[in-house]
């Protein structure tokens, strides 16, 4: 018989658990009933601030799509418990009675606000929610400096968001460094010298006495008592007061054990109901997981304990025997730009302890490795400004080094996988131990990441372990004497990065020159499309010119789309959409008088439909004649750059989106990459362009521009990541010029610029570095090389119609040029032709040749 279960909370853990339960309960044994206190389903708040950046409330929920469409699910929203009846087994909301067999407590926690005076004045803000979020922007817009009451993970946060919202910003922190639950004094310097460096003002020791309003009843000042050691902030700026016109709250959290409290369960000293190494309460209908529970004395803000003790409450309510494993407290975050990680006994409070530090001032890196007296044993550790070896470090809390300490600390050599033992627990966030990976390896002979992260879910929480899996996976896979080649084919011992740089460097012209100087035989289907297509990607001539010609793909052979009835789809350039009369007219004339199907596309352009061969000519003369250009749809190269209207007519619209994407598309028109390449430029953060379903995309801000890298649709859809923020059009072309190249130079074959991006180690910070900061020395070279395909850019199509050896491919038959394919038939459907496939019934249809 089905029993019930009352859920309190939708929160990360709560949805952590609800997907845990659903995935054991094969019988259906739980008629699941959750209560939510928030207006929408459970959503990402560790990524929270990613709001600012863009990402929309509906690209931060966890839940998968069709998730709540379970019939034994009822999710509630906008619907908080308010009462429990312990000894009647029922739940109370405003809106009704839930009777539950068990009750599961994941009410999360609220934010602590300083019982300072005035902390309730309008302009004063916590930081927990997407709707206080939304509040705090729109309270933002046009003031000039804000203020955060907390110098902790949380506070770093708001303090980035104030940054993003354009507001001077200003960091007060009552203890005597930054992040004081993370990081060491040493550590803490570090930060604090990044922090700073992005103009952000940093007051540490220093207690907010009261907050004083303005003429219009709103937070306007900020007075300071003494600081609580009787000295000095320290900081840059020390001062008695602060004018403000916004103050965030992000002092820490306190558990949300009120319901508890009213039923009588017993609570913790400073909070959380009790619960035992189950999670069971005192009562033992009722359980508690997350940040609301209370175990062994400890409450913990972290969503790896709380994920933990989700996954130990479904595997009791069926009957299991899970207990909580033990909470692992690391973290690896990026704050104001920073990476800030600590693992383990991060402060060697462990008897015997000893410190390995790395200082590295110039480059403001600090690292510090707890180990064991006998400097056996890892202990634990503090990474600031470089984190790149907290995979490995944190996946060794507990077992022998490794290796020597220092060398640990070397990202280009971090430790290898093979030392871990088998169960050392590698992702932290769904607790996935290297046994696990290396089982799911063999079972599955699985030979990516992607595969790994699907059977295991491994790397797809935080992604901090994804490098130690690239390395697992690599151990693996040499243990059963299998080696994943990066050749192209047989004919080429050399990935496709590496053959570009041979041609590159060697001036290389022709696909002869290179199979005779670096391979063997006269290549294949797989070599020749990629030499053409790196040939093309370095202007090296027209991709119909001579023996380029036979390199090309079906498409590219014709410079036209094939189709499965053997006819051509034609795909004039529409540069952002923008088009005038006089050309949709030609457009029109030129599909009437060849009789094509006409289609507008998701891409801003008009598609026209059932070209044969021969006629490719007559029609690209038209429209070469009426102004048009090739749209690339035949080729691995730039699509099209999508736009809204933008400012020119839409009302909320901060930039001229569709002047960005015709200047972007007319300057990387042409472009020869691995794959396709798709842009759009959107010109407000309404999306109307979904820019962050492309290659790159581009949206507008009331700053500038902000650029988003390696995103795709298809069947595996990727939203693009935040590559940089509030960039002018100078900046942003530079930048879109460098990834382009960069992707160009660097991806293997068809390879989309989504998994290129999972491909590089470091991944998007890497791309970043590169891209941003030049960390490889290169961008003035990636610039230079954009600079002369722009410059050398010529139309392809009306390249081919004055030659007229180019002209003599255009035939469907070279022994009869004249004659058409016979095999090619239409039938008239909807008023327009389709290839005749199959039969449909119906007085319109009308076959014809």
């Amino acid at each position: 018989m089905t029993k019930k279960l009352v859920v309190v909370g939708n929160g990360m853990v709560g949805q952590r658990f609800l997907e845990a339960l659903r995935s054991r309960d094969e019988a259906g044994t739980w008629q699941v009933t959750v209560l939510a206190e928030e207006p929408r389903p459970a959503y990402d708040r560790v990524a929270l601030s990613s709001f600012f950046t863009g990402v929309t409330p509906e690209e931060l929920t966890l839940a998968e799509p069709g998730f709540y469409d379970d019939p034994l699910i009822d999710l509630r929203l906008g619907e908080p418990a308010v009462e429990i009846d312990r000894e009647a087994r029922v739940v109370t909301t405003l809106a009704g009675h839930y009777p539950y067999d068990a009750l599961v407590l994941a009410t999360g926690s609220y934010p602590f606000v300083p019982p300072v005076p005035g902390h309730d004045l309008p302009g004063c803000f916590v930081y927990r929610t997407i709707e206080d979020l939304e509040a705090l922007r729109e309270w933002a817009a046009g003031r000039r400096v804000g203020a955060v009451v907390g110098g902790g993970l949380l506070g770093l946060e708001a303090a980035n968001a104030l940054r993003e919202l354009g507001l001077e910003t200003h960091v007060v922190e009552f203890a005597p460094r930054l992040m004081p639950m993370q990081v060491d004094e040493a550590g803490s310097q570090v930060l604090r010298r990044h922090v700073e460096a992005l103009g952000v003002h940093v007051h540490t020791s220093t207690r907010t006495e009261r907050l004083e309003p303005g003429a219009n009843g709103a937070v306007a000042r900020m007075v300071f008592g003494s600081s609580p050691d009787g000295g000095s902030d320290g900081g840059s700026d020390s001062i008695a007061s602060l004018d403000v016109d916004v103050v965030v709250f992000a002092a820490g959290i306190r558990a949300r054990d009120e319901l508890a409290r009213g039923c009588g369960l017993p609570v913790g000293e400073r909070g959380g109901v009790l619960v035992d190494e189950t999670c069971r309460t005192a009562d033992p209908a009722i359980w508690a997981i997350g940040e609301c529970a209370c175990l062994n004395g400890t409450g913990y803000g972290l969503v790896a304990p709380g994920y933990a003790m989700a996954e130990v409450v479904a595997d009791r309510l069926l009957g299991g025997t899970a207990t909580f494993p033990g909470a692992d407290t690391s973290t690896k975050l990026k704050l104001l730009g920073v990476d800030v990680a600590s693992f383990g006994d991060a402060f060697g409070r462990s008897e015997g302890a000893l410190d390995v530090v790395y200082l590295d001032p110039v480059n403001g890196v600090y690292q510090k490795l707890i180990v064991s007296d006998d400097a056996k044993t890892l202990l634990g550790g503090i990474l600031v400004g470089d984190a790149s070896a907290y995979a490995t470090l944190r996946a060794s809390v507990g077992q022998p080094l490794p290796g020597e300490p220092l060398r640990l600390l070397a990202p280009a050599d971090e430790g290898g996988a093979v030392s871990l033992p088998g169960t050392a627990q590698v992702c932290s966030c769904h607790g996935v131990t290297k046994d696990s990976i290396c089982a799911a390896i063999a079972e599955h002979e699985l030979t990516d990441v992607a595969g790994i992260k699907s059977r295991t879910r491994a790397g797809t929480g935080c992604g901090g372990c994804v490098p130690l899996l690239k390395k697992i996976l690599g151990e693996e896979l040499a243990k059963k004497g299998v080696t994943l080649s990066k050749v192209l084919c047989e004919h080429f011992d050399y990935s496709r990065q590496e053959l570009f740089d041979i041609i590159r460097v060697r001036g290389i012209t022709t696909f002869s020159q290179l199979v005779a100087e670096y391979g063997r035989g006269r290549g294949c289907d797989i070599c020749k499309p990629v030499v053409a297509s790196i040939l093309a990607s370095l202007g090296i001539g027209h991709v119909l010119d001579g023996e380029q010609a036979a390199l090309q793909d079906t498409n590219d052979h014709f410079l036209a789309n094939l189709q499965k009835d053997g006819t051509y789809s034609v795909v004039p350039r529409i540069p952002g959409g923008e088009i005038t009369p006089e050309k949709l007219i030609a457009i029109g004339e030129v599909a009437r008088d060849f009789g094509l199907y006409t289609k507008i596309t998701g891409g801003q352009r008009i598609d026209l439909f059932g070209a044969r061969v021969e006629q490719l000519p007559a029609i690209w003369k038209r429209l070469v004649d009426a102004g048009f250009e090739s749209g690339h749809a035949y080729g691995k190269a730039l699509r099209t750059v999508k736009s809204c209207v933008g400012s020119t007519w839409c009302r909320y619209g901060v930039q001229d989106s569709v002047g960005m994407a015709i200047r972007l598309e007319l300057r990387y028109r042409g472009l020869r990459a691995p794959h396709k390449i798709k842009a759009a430029v959107s010109g407000c953060a309404r999306e109307c362009a979904e820019a962050r379903g492309k290659d790159f995309g581009v949206i507008a801000t009331d700053k500038g521009w902000n650029l988003y890298v390696c995103g795709n649709g298809g069947t595996t859809p990727r939203h693009a990541d935040l590559l940089a923020a509030d960039l002018d059009d100078e900046t942003l072309i530079r930048y879109i010029d460098r990834f382009l190249m960069f992707y160009i130079r660097t991806a293997d074959r068809l390879q989309r610029t989504s998994a290129w991006l999972e491909s590089l180690d470091g991944g998007l910070d890497y791309l970043r570095e590169v891209i941003v900061e030049d960390s490889l020395g290169i961008c003035a070279e990636l610039e230079a090389q954009m600079a002369r395909h722009v410059a050398g850019y010529t139309d392809e199509w009306r390249a081919t119609l004055a030659d007229p050896e180019k002209l003599k491919r255009f035939v469907s038959f070279i022994n009869a040029p004249d004659t058409p394919d016979p095999s090619i038939s239409f039938v008239t459907e909807r008023g327009q032709i389709r290839p005749a496939d199959r039969l449909v019934a119906g007085p319109e249809l009308e076959v014809r040749r």
